[in-house]
């Protein structure tokens, strides 16, 4: 009997701690370093971009692979070229950043995520949101390392990836977030 309490008891606490860090984890961007962009991920860069959204307005773009002359070497952070393309994301990337939101059709938090994006890019000159569907685009999903819905990425203007938050991030974060990108 007293086992058992035990055992009980310190489920008990391995859960709350692993929810609590989970709570504090939740929606935090955080800076991505050189090479960190993925979880060490690699494969081919061919892929369809989707959903774009760009303040308000929403349109649907379908891309082929990608040129011939690009390298398809592990993970993002190459050191030649930007990280991320306009092919890629199915829209224009911001003069000063741009705010990639990774959405899917049954992600509640997406909705208010996908507001505070576009509020933020809406009150910031040079700073475009685009939304691409998860689902729709499982490949760039995995060279990204998007393990759940909303996931943010903060891009520079060459689309290398500075910060990313999984969850619902505040707009303070965001906004902090740019300030260190421009």
């Amino acid at each position: 009997m007293t086992a058992g309490l035990i055992v009980c008891v310190a489920a008990l606490v391995v859960a709350t701690a692993a929810g609590l860090t989970w709570r504090q984890r939740n929606g935090r961007m955080r800076p991505v370093a050189a090479g960190q962009a993925t979880a060490g991920g690699t494969g081919a860069r061919q892929v369809t971009a989707g959903r774009a959204v760009t303040g308000t307005r929403r349109s649907r773009r379908t891309t082929g692979a990608e040129p011939a002359g690009r390298s398809t070497g592990a993970g993002l952070s190459t050191g030649a070229g930007p990280d991320l393309t306009v092919a890629e994301l199915g829209g224009p990337l911001g003069s000063r950043a741009t705010l990639l939101q990774f959405s899917s059709a049954f992600c509640a938090p997406c909705g208010a995520t996908r507001r505070v994006l576009a509020e933020v890019a809406g009150m910031t000159d040079g700073v475009a949101h685009l939304e691409i569907d998860a689902e729709s685009h499982l490949e760039l999903v995995r060279r990204l390392d998007v393990r759940r819905t909303p996931t943010v990425f903060v891009l520079g203007p060459d689309g290398r990836i500075a910060h990313r938050a999984s969850g619902q991030p505040r707009k303070a974060d965001v906004i902090a977030a740019l300030g260190e990108v421009t």
